[in-house]
């Protein structure tokens, strides 16, 4: 598949356990050696899936493999952000509800690169078939933010998974940073 295409698949329907098993060990352990931010599964509060402050990731242990992955690489993408950006560490930080429109675009952007980060981090440790997947999530990820900041209300994230609805996300490059410690995002 090529990066761009609009393929239909399924975001689970053909990706084996394995694979998410495979891709996780993987992004794990480039993640800690490459760029020396620990990853961790261990309990998070409720109802967050992971949790991240710039210079290390955990993943809730209660998470199935597809959502582990997705957690860790779209948690990976937002680091780069906190540590590259503090307009982007403090956009992240804000989790109230009743934003504005134009809060809303600016959060579209942030999210999406995001996880366009962590398309290159797959990339990087020779996971190239999960493009369409991790697209499929970010959208639906992006539905539950947004009505979210929208109403406060919290949605079941994996109910609004449309397979092939939105376009691939093509990869944004990983620019060089350093991991920096800053307040967890859920310590507010």
């Amino acid at each position: 598949m090529t990066t761009g295409s609009v393929t239909k698949q399924a975001a689970t329907g053909h990706i084996s356990d394995e694979d998410f098993q495979d891709a996780f060990n993987r992004v794990e352990l480039y993640i800690e050696s490459r760029y020396g931010i620990p990853v961790s599964i261990s309990d998070v509060l409720d109802p967050n899936s992971g949790d991240f402050d710039g210079a290390s990731i955990k993943v809730d242990y209660d998470q199935d493999l597809e959502v582990a992955l997705f957690v860790l690489i779209h948690l990976f993408g937002h680091t780069v952000q906190w540590n590259l950006s503090d307009t982007l560490r403090r956009l992240g930080v804000d989790s109230k509800p009743g934003k504005s429109d134009d809060e809303l675009r600016q959060l579209y952007d942030y999210e999406r690169d995001a996880t366009r980060y962590s398309l290159a981090l797959l990339h990087a440790v020779g996971v190239t078939h999960l493009d369409r997947w991790a697209s499929d999530w970010w959208y639906a990820d992006w539905e539950y933010l947004q009505h979210f900041y929208r109403t406060g209300e919290k949605l079941e994230v994996r109910k609004l998974l449309r397979p092939g609805d939105g376009d691939t996300l093509t990869p944004l490059a990983i620019p060089a940073f350093s991991p920096q410690r800053w307040i967890s995002r859920w310590s507010f």
